[in-house]
């Protein structure tokens, strides 16, 4: 049997991100073959994603790879604790998917993660999220991605709160400079802090309209004071209350929360900003990650858990 050096281990170590002593382990099964000691390794690690795939993945990252002007994409990556979420290993392979994602052709999820990785041909999307699971110790989940690509306009990112929320924005413009970039930007900013849900009013279906009218008509009806009201005054009062409502969803009605007058609309702004530059800016749409949304996060009972050790 070859001689399993600390150098040997350490090189191993370097190439895999695996533990010293698994490198060790790997060493010693394959006879200090370095090829065969990464393949145990990756084997290894794929027979622990499978136990940690019960686990549930709720907190993580949201990023967004910005690759030019009129290309970019935003992805969620979710661990199973916000202390795997902080760490710098994790957050770089975030990164990389993101990455990933920009350059991709796949349509959904199961295609993106078929793909060859990014920074390893070698291997797929899945067979380097399995090693992360194994050099990381917790589940890890790719939850989604989407590519927005804008060949007329520009694509402008934000990401904040260390990734707790990612947003792409998607504008048609004439001309691209700093200025337009900087206030798409803004936009983008806008999406993250007021999340609407629309672009625009053009986009609510009148299934939708008249959804929200017979929620307010219901309302004032069991409301004692307003239902005594005329019809004519009712009727004004429920067109009142969804313009208020639909400003209040739509990007381009809600009030640019930069506004130094505080009632400048984003649409207002956006206008503002194109005269300036001698064009038009029109956002097409908008894409907004809220890392965790919708998922189930554990609830740990970290007393109960220390008094079981103990028994």
């Amino acid at each position: 049997m070859a001689a399993i050096t600390a150098s040997l281990v350490k090189e191993l170590r370097e190439q895999t991100g695996a533990g010293m002593m698994d490198c060790k382990k790997a060493l010693s099964e394959t006879d200090g073959d370095m090829e065969k000691a990464i393949e145990y390794l990756r084997k290894n690690g794929q027979a622990k994603a499978e136990k940690k795939a019960g686990r549930i993945a709720a907190e993580g990252v949201s990023f967004v790879c910005v690759k030019d002007d009129h290309t970019a994409a935003i992805v969620e990556v979710n661990s199973e604790t916000d202390f795997v979420a902080q760490n710098e290993k994790f957050r770089t392979y975030v990164e990389d998917v993101a990455q990933q994602a920009a350059g991709s052709s796949a349509a959904d999820l199961e295609s993106f993660m078929a793909e060859k990785w990014v920074k390893d041909q070698s291997k797929t999307v899945e067979e380097a999220r399995v090693e992360m699971v194994a050099v990381i110790g917790e589940n890890i989940k790719i939850r989604r991605f989407e590519k927005v690509e804008e060949q007329n306009g520009v694509v402008a990112g934000y990401v904040h709160g260390g990734g707790r929320i990612a947003v792409l924005v998607d504008a048609e413009c004439g001309v691209v400079n700093d200025e337009i970039k900087e206030a798409l930007h803004n936009v983008a900013l806008q999406v993250c802090a007021m999340n609407p849900k629309y672009v625009s009013q053009k986009e609510l279906s009148e299934e939708f309209r008249a959804h929200e009218k017979e929620i307010i008509e219901a309302q004032i009806k069991n409301d004692p004071k307003e239902s005594q009201k005329p019809e004519k005054v009712i009727q004004g009062i429920v067109m009142g209350r969804l313009s208020k409502q639909f400003k209040e969803i739509c990007l381009n009605d809600q009030v640019y929360v930069k506004a130094e007058d505080g009632k400048q609309t984003v649409m207002a702004y956006l206008d503002k900003v194109a005269k300036d530059n001698g064009t038009e800016i029109t956002v097409k749409r908008f894409v907004r990650f809220e890392t965790g949304e919708g998922l189930e996060k554990k609830q740990e009972d970290f007393a109960a858990e220390v008094a079981s050790q103990l028994q």
